[in-house]
C-alpha cells in the first residue's frame, strides 16, 4: 500500500509499505479519507525528528520512520474483536492522542496530558496519509450523514481552535482579539463567532487575511499597518478586549495580546511557541490578567465537535484552502506551506478512500 513516510529532516516519501494485518480486539482497519497537513507536521519536515521518537516510544514501541497523518478521516474496513461500537462501511474521525489511562493526568480525566501520551501519525505505527491505518477503536467517532468525509478530517485542529477559545471562558457578547490567522487561529475565529463573540483577527500575511476575511465574521487587522492594542482600546472606550487567543505562538504577539487585553481579561496561549518569549510580568500582575496554556484538547470532545459541524454551527471546511493527491504530498503540501510565498493555509490530502 502506498503511505507518506518520515525518514528525516526533508525527507518525506511516499512509498509502498506493507498493509496493516487483520486489527486485534479493541482494534479497528480504516481506509483514510482525507488528512490534512498540520503545522506540527511541518516542524518535522524542516527539523525533525522531534515528537516523531528516535527510541522507541514508551507507550506503542514506535520508533524510527514514521507514517505521517493525525487529522484524517476514514472508513471503516474492518474490526477487531470485542468492537461493537462501528461497523465495516461507516465513517469516522480520528482522535489520534493515545494515552496510559493510568497515569496521574489519567486518572484525573486529563487524558491529553498523560505523561506517555502518542499520536497517531506521529509516534505509533500507523498514520493518516495512507491507503490503510490501524486505529484503536476507541479513538474513532461515527460521522453522521451531514458531516462530509472532508468536514470529518477537520474535527482535530477543530478541537485544538475550540479548546484555545473555550480556556478564554469565551461568552456571547465578548470582545475577542485572534493573534494570527494560520489554520488554528482560523478555526479560532469561527468557533468564537459561533459562541456570539465580537471577533477581532491580527495577521500580517495577506492570503490568511484575506481567508479571514471571506468569513465574514469580524474586523480582520495588518499588525504592521495598524498598533492593534491601540486600535482595540479606542474601540473599548479604553478598557481593551476581553478576551485574547495567541494563535500564532511569536514574541510579538504575545506582546500584543497583554497590551490588548483588559484588567482581569483572559489570554489563552494556544499558538506553540519555538523559542522563548519575553513578557513585562509586572503588566500581568498589575491588571491582574490571566494568561493560560492549552495542549491538544479534551480528548473527549470529538461528538460535541462532530455536533456543532452536523448542526452548521462550526463551518470547518471553510479554512481548507487546496485539496491534493496523496502522490503531491510534498511537492503540493510540504514544500507549499513551508514556503515564504506560499499561497495556502490549510491543505487536505486525499488519502487512501478512492
Amino acid at each position: 500500500m502506498r503511505a507518506a513516510v518520515f525518514h528525516g529532516a526533508g525527507d518525506i516519501r511516499v512509498e509502498e509499505i506493507t498493509a496493516p494485518a487483520a486489527p486485534r480486539a479493541g482494534e479497528v482497519l480504516v481506509r483514510p479519507l482525507w488528512c490534512g497537513i498540520c503545522g506540527t507536521d511541518l516542524h518535522e519536515y524542516a527539523q525533525g525528528p522531534i515528537v516523531i521518537p528516535r527510541e522507541p516510544h514508551p507507550l506503542t514501541g514506535a520508533c524510527g520512520s514514521q507514517i505521517l497523518g493525525h487529522e484524517f478521516s476514514a472508513e471503516v474496513v474492518e474490526v477487531g474483536d470485542g468492537v461493537t461500537a462501528v461497523r465495516p462501511g461507516e465513517r469516522v474521525s480520528v482522535m489520534p492522542l493515545l494515552s496510559c489511562g493510568t497515569c496521574y493526568f489519567c486518572r484525573r480525566g486529563l487524558n491529553h496530558l498523560c505523561r506517555t501520551m502518542a499520536a497517531v501519525g506521529l509516534s505509533y505505527q500507523w498514520g493518516g496519509i495512507a491507503d490503510l491505518a490501524i486505529v484503536p477503536a476507541a479513538n474513532v467517532t461515527v460521522l453522521p450523514d451531514g458531516v462530509s468525509d472532508l468536514q470529518g478530517a477537520v474535527v482535530e485542529p477543530g478541537a485544538v481552535a475550540a479548546y484555545g477559545v473555550d480556556t478564554a471562558g469565551v461568552r456571547p457578547g465578548d470582545n475577542v482579539l485572534i493573534t494570527g490567522a494560520g489554520p488554528i487561529g482560523a478555526l479560532a475565529s469561527l468557533y468564537a463567532a459561533t459562541l456570539g463573540a465580537n471577533v477581532f483577527v491580527s495577521e500580517v500575511n495577506p492570503v490568511r487575511a484575506a481567508l479571514v476575511r471571506s468569513f465574514d465574521v469580524g474586523v480582520v487587522l495588518d499588525p504592521t499597518a495598524v498598533d492593534v492594542p491601540g486600535w482595540l482600546r479606542d474601540r473599548t472606550d479604553g478598557i481593551g478586549v476581553d478576551a485574547v487567543i495567541e494563535c500564532s505562538g511569536n514574541e510579538r504577539a504575545l506582546q500584543a495580546a497583554i497590551a490588548s487585553v483588559r484588567s482581569a481579561g483572559r489570554i489563552s496561549q494556544t499558538g506553540l511557541h519555538t523559542q522563548a518569549a519575553a513578557i513585562d510580568p509586572m503588566v500581568v500582575s498589575e491588571h491582574d490578567i490571566t494568561i493560560s496554556g492549552t495542549w491538544c484538547f479534551p480528548v473527549t470532545d470529538w461528538p460535541r465537535i462532530i455536533d456543532l459541524i452536523d448542526r452548521g454551527r462550526y463551518p470547518v471546511e471553510k479554512v481548507v484552502t487546496a485539496q491534493i493527491a496523496l502522490e503531491d504530498v510534498v511537492a503540493q503540501g510540504f514544500d507549499t506551506l513551508l514556503s515564504p510565498t506560499g499561497d495556502q493555509v490549510k491543505v487536505l490530502v486525499r488519502a487512501g478512500g478512492e
